[in-house]
């Protein structure tokens, strides 16, 4: 039961579905939009599921933050704003559960920047990309943290400086999407990467996800050297345990975890 466009929350097997229902807003992401997101997200994060799914419905996915809470707005609130979305990207990939973001339609400014800051997307061939703060007079500042790490220097400046649509299938090509598909497949794409993405030990999914973020951003040799500690200790996990004695033993694993 939603009230107000609040997101709608829904459980099928393994898998935890958030879904902006802010339609007729475009799923602007209000103050009161994020929190109620961040509390989903969190609340989800918590439960013992093994993946998230993220969704809009309406005409878009999202087309970014509501100007509404900007306009006229002194500094402090609008920091405060923009540290309240920060929260929400970065809980997006410090949840134990794989994210994948459902893209149906446009994601624009902190609408894209949720999409990049998923571990996952798929878009359908209607959905479209943009940071277009580039062409008008608030600059995609914090959209283009995420976006830029998906897809690069040229190409992350090319979005944030012309602030231009890109369609699905240059999306996939740049690295903000993994998957596009026809729109009418779109549901069965997300359900088969989550289930391929899900598989096999969750505690060992969740410390890789884990260190993947951690290691992505730093320098080779620190990277390796986060790298390594974490996988010599995950060694000892049952489901490590359990993976390497299954194949050794010529059987399928059993997973515990």
């Amino acid at each position: 039961m939603t009230t107000d466009g609040a997101p709608r929350t829904e459980r099928d097997g393994d898998t935890v579905r958030v879904t902006m229902t802010r339609g007729a807003k475009r799923n602007a992401l209000s103050r009161e939009h994020l929190t109620q997101l961040l509390a989903a997200v969190t609340a989800a994060g918590e439960s013992d599921a093994t993946a998230i799914v993220l969704a809009g419905e309406g005409p878009v996915f999202s087309a970014g933050h509501d100007f509404a809470d900007v306009a006229g707005r002194p500094v402090t609130e609008v920091r405060s704003l923009l540290a309240l979305c920060t929260e929400l990207m970065e809980t997006l990939q410090s949840v134990p559960q794989v994210v994948v973001a459902r893209v149906h339609a446009l994601a624009t400014a902190a609408g894209c920047q949720l999409v990049a800051s998923c571990d996952l997307a798929v878009a359908a061939e209607s959905a479209g990309f943009a940071a277009p703060g580039g062409k008008g007079g608030w600059f995609c500042h914090t959209p283009m943290v995420a976006i830029a790490r998906n897809v690069g220097r040229k190409r992350a400046m090319e979005l944030a400086l012309t602030g231009d649509v890109i369609d699905a299938r240059t999306a996939l090509d740049w690295g903000l999407v993994n998957r596009v598909v026809p729109d009418d497949e779109l549901d069965d794409a997300v359900a088969d990467l989550v289930a391929r993405a899900t598989r096999g030990s969750r505690a060992s999914k969740a410390w890789g996800k884990a260190t993947m973020y951690a290691q992505l951003d730093r320098p080779e040799r620190d990277a390796y050297g986060v790298a390594v500690e974490v996988m010599a200790s995950a060694s000892q996990l049952p489901g490590a345990v359990e993976g390497m004695t299954s194949f050794l033993e010529k059987r399928p694993p059993v997973w515990t975890d």
